[in-house]
């Protein structure tokens, strides 16, 4: 996967998404394997050319979190300039501006989707960072403002031409948020709509199927995952080696009926990765910050181990290491009781496979659910 000058280990992106795409959970997604460029949380231009803890923070990284973008926000042309110029200097891989944010407060200061409604103003901002860095800058928008307004496949012309390497695009309007399913042939537009950069769709992707759909249906280089790789941190890996499955299989002139999604990672799987996540939570955010943190991302994990209320009832209230590995103890041996004579969860007790978990049945067919959004920030979107 080529970005402008950066070349990339697979076409399959992690999503920016606000409170939760932080280092020790870029760190988890790279170990396991598959992700080929990570995002930060969206970024306040002025806020890191003043040099805030906060800013600082969304953007602190280290060499095993690479290649690595920072996604900026801002509507001032010269901060977003200089912010860009400060990033470049400080080693990052790309710069992405976030076209798509949804959040009145963005919106109300021209920043994230109202950066979708003023096509010229917009152009010339994104030139004046294109022209002052070296390094690629990307662009993430939605379709539009509301399904009136659908101006993805026109502002993405514009950008191509004031120089941007790539275009992400979320197949929802602003006005939508999260709601309804992500529209697809709205992606294939923006698709049609640019001449050589690539575009990398987003929105609803939370199975390998999914990614495969919409990399089939769009004609999009590459795929971006938010929500999706926090209900399955394995997703990278597991899409990756689908999609290379099936290259190689529907060469040979196998059908796609034939083909197997690779296995979901096993309940010790989970718990170690679990805890790495946690540890790494402790290391960068402290103990008492990190293991309040996790709180909201524990629950997560947990949905895939069965049953699991006895955990997530104690795991929002742990406020130590020592106090999560006791919690985790009394769950493993409370889970037990639902194991067969293998160790393996009796088959009433196990989890509906990921694919049939975001299915459901309409007049039309099987069509996707509408994905919950994690508690925090993003609650508000």
């Amino acid at each position: 996967m080529q970005i402008g000058s950066l070349t990339l280990p697979s076409n399959l992106f992690l999503s920016p998404l606000a409170g939760y795409t932080n280092l020790p959970f870029r760190l988890v997604l790279r170990e396991i394997g598959g992700v080929g460029l990570c995002t930060t949380d969206l970024v306040n231009a002025r806020s890191l050319l003043e040099k805030r803890s906060k800013a600082f923070k969304l953007i602190e990284t280290r060499p095993a979190d690479s290649p690595l973008a920072v996604q900026l926000f801002g509507s001032v042309p010269e901060e977003m300039r200089d912010a860009a110029q400060f990033l470049e200097s400080s080693g990052v891989a790309s710069i992405d501006i976030n076209m798509g944010c949804p959040v009145r407060k963005v919106c109300n200061v021209g920043g994230g989707s109202a950066m979708m409604r003023e096509h010229d103003k917009t152009a010339a901002l994104v030139r004046g960072m294109v022209n002052a860095v070296k390094i690629p800058v990307t662009a993430k928008m939605r379709l539009g403002w509301d399904d009136q307004n659908i101006t993805a496949p026109e502002l993405a012309r514009a950008l191509e031409d004031a120089g941007v390497a790539a275009i992400f695009v979320h197949g929802r309007t602003r006005e939508q948020g999260f709601g309804g399913t992500v529209n697809l042939p709205g992606i294939r537009k923006v698709v049609a709509a640019v001449k050589a950069i690539p575009v990398i769709g987003n929105g609803d992707v939370v199975t390998p199927q999914a990614a495969k759909k919409m990399l089939e249906e769009t004609g999009c280089a590459g795929v971006s995952i938010g929500r999706g790789a926090f209900y399955d941190p394995w997703i990278f890996k597991r899409t990756m080696e689908y999609c290379s499955v099936r290259l190689v299989a529907e060469s040979a002139g196998a059908t796609g009926s034939t083909l197997q999604v690779p296995p979901e990672p096993t309940f010790a799987e989970r718990v170690r990765v679990m805890r790495r996540h946690l540890d790494l939570m402790i290391e960068i955010f402290g103990e008492a910050l990190g293991c309040r943190m996790f709180r909201k991302i524990a629950p997560w994990y947990a949905k895939r181990f069965g049953p699991c209320h006895e955990f997530n009832k104690h795991v929002v209230h742990v406020s130590t290491k020592t106090q999560f590995d006791t919690v985790l103890g009394n769950y493993q041996r409370w889970r037990q009781q639902f194991l067969d004579a293998n160790g393996e969860l009796q088959i009433r007790f196990q989890p509906a496979p990921l694919v049939a978990s975001f299915m459901r049945e309409s007049a039309e067919g099987i069509l996707p659910q509408a994905i919950s959004i994690p508690k925090g920030p993003v609650e508000r979107w």
